[in-house]
């Protein structure tokens, strides 16, 4: 099959998804954009020595029958998708942020969309969700690092190293939450972690925390966790990371943040919503990602993704 790989041009986004070295024995043809590894000093002819071909933007949208874009597609690019295309997306949050991509491009040209989450990958296609081959928890390792770069840029930029006295707050279990506590354990340990299942305490104590670091995704139907009342309650300074980036659900009313401008205030109270903190550290990411994507995406013939329409 042919595949196509993109740049994503999400903004700050700085990770490379595939790397020469890890371009073996691959089933798939690889057409790569050009400059497709700019930000790790690659050059084009490497990509080229492994049998890739290299072509424009607007080239590898027209002649792949799948794209694949760690990020998701972007509405500069609406126009290069073909009906009936595949597009392999690292994250596409279709209930979520993507859920406009979902409603505007892949229902009316029937893509066939198929999302490597880190939790539950499967495929979308015409308003039905298909589960694949692909193994859970596959890009687990982004998440982890998602929690940890961000923790540390969040407090970089509110200009805080917390102490043994600073009172912290970590909601979840995952990888993301895992990512946080390995980042913020090494400057203190007064932390404590709640999940899903023990949210009714969390709830009894969360006024009395500096710093809250939420990790969890919740569902669209979902009441938040922190309402804008109980935000209301938050003593003056309390620094909120939202590291799932779950802008406006979990923490309700909030929006999403940028590498550039990360935090903002409201009512005393600091928020950093930042979507793409994996990117502050993205010379280790792409390491991680160009391995476990090259091994069980590329590798693999992904004409099998198609047997959803049969």
């Amino acid at each position: 099959m042919k595949i196509g790989l993109v740049k994503a041009n999400f903004p700050g986004e700085r990770r490379v998804p595939l790397l020469p070295k890890d371009i073996k024995d691959f089933k798939n043809e690889i057409l790569v954009e050009e400059g497709f590894g700019k930000f790790l000093d690659i050059d084009d002819q490497d990509y080229i020595d492994k049998g890739c071909h290299i072509l424009s933007r607007a080239e590898v949208f027209a002649e792949s029958e799948a794209i694949f874009s760690l990020k998701l597609i972007q509405p500069t690019d609406y126009s290069h998708l073909r009906e009936g295309q595949m597009i392999i997306i690292g994250w596409t949050h279709p209930f979520g942020s993507g859920q406009s991509f979902m409603k505007e491009q892949a229902l009316p040209k029937k893509l066939i969309v198929v999302d490597l989450d880190s939790n539950s990958p499967c495929i979308y296609y015409e308003n039905e969700i298909f589960e694949s081959d692909i193994p859970k928890g596959l890009l687990y390792k982004n998440s982890f690092y998602a929690g940890y770069a961000g923790v540390i840029d969040a407090l970089l930029q509110y200009g805080f190293i917390p102490t043994e006295e600073t009172k912290i707050a970590i909601l979840g279990s995952g990888n993301v939450a895992q990512g946080a506590f390995s980042s913020i354990s090494k400057y203190s340990s007064n932390i404590r972690m709640y999940y899903r299942k023990t949210m009714s305490i969390f709830k009894e104590n969360y006024t009395k925390y500096d710093i809250i670091i939420n990790g969890i995704e919740i569902g669209k139907d979902d009441d938040p966790i922190l309402s804008f009342s109980e935000q209301k309650s938050l003593k003056k300074g309390t620094f909120i990371i939202d590291i799932a980036a779950d802008a406006g659900n979990t923490i309700e009313g909030t929006y999403f943040t940028t590498m550039d401008a990360p935090i903002y205030e409201n009512d005393g109270k600091y928020y950093y919503v930042v979507p793409n903190t994996p990117s502050l550290i993205y010379r280790n990411v792409s390491q991680e990602l160009s391995k476990i994507l090259s091994e069980n995406i590329f590798s693999e013939d992904c004409s099998r993704f198609l047997s959803i329409k049969s």
